[in-house]
């Protein structure tokens, strides 16, 4: 067993308020969309409120919603993300988020049983941004093995 885990961090900015009639259909799907991800192997962990939903939580302002998880690997996560009925989500992003400038989703490497916080994640996004990719916050494109995997190539 490896000794890092993936953590994830996607953020969207809505067209409308997710109460919104735009919103309707992305709403809808969230509880079928999280319970697939919650079976998906190599799920560990996402970021979830006392309503065992993160959408409401408006962590980069109010225009934004905001996924942020723990998987076993790059290749768990991709499996989910491109490989199951999340696609079908995905397809449709366009109805219900704005487009956006810079990175919106960043991957890193965090020790097994490390819960990332919404600080980490946000200067992980920060850094990615800034940097481009890098063994400390990386794309599906151009990602990094765990640190103990890439010996000396991790900074």
């Amino acid at each position: 067993m490896s000794g890092y885990q993936l953590a994830q961090l996607n953020i969207a900015k809505m067209r409308e308020a997710l109460e919104s009639p735009v919103m309707v259909d992305f709403v809808n799907n969230l509880d079928r969309i999280n319970a697939l991800a919650d079976q998906a192997p190599g799920f560990v962990w996402r970021l979830k409120d006392e309503s065992e939903e993160a959408m409401a939580m408006r962590l980069f302002g109010n225009n934004y919603v905001v996924n942020l998880s723990v998987w076993n690997d790059v290749t768990s996560l991709s499996d989910y993300a491109f490989q199951s009925g999340h696609v079908e989500i995905m397809r449709r992003r366009r109805e219900w988020f704005l487009p956006m400038s810079g990175a919106t989703t960043v991957l890193w490497w965090v020790p097994t049983s490390h819960l990332p916080t919404v600080a980490e994640a946000k200067a992980k996004l920060e850094h990615l941004r800034v940097h481009g990719p890098s063994p400390s916050a990386f794309t599906f494109k151009q990602s990094y093995l765990p640190p103990e995997q890439a010996g000396s190539a991790y900074s």
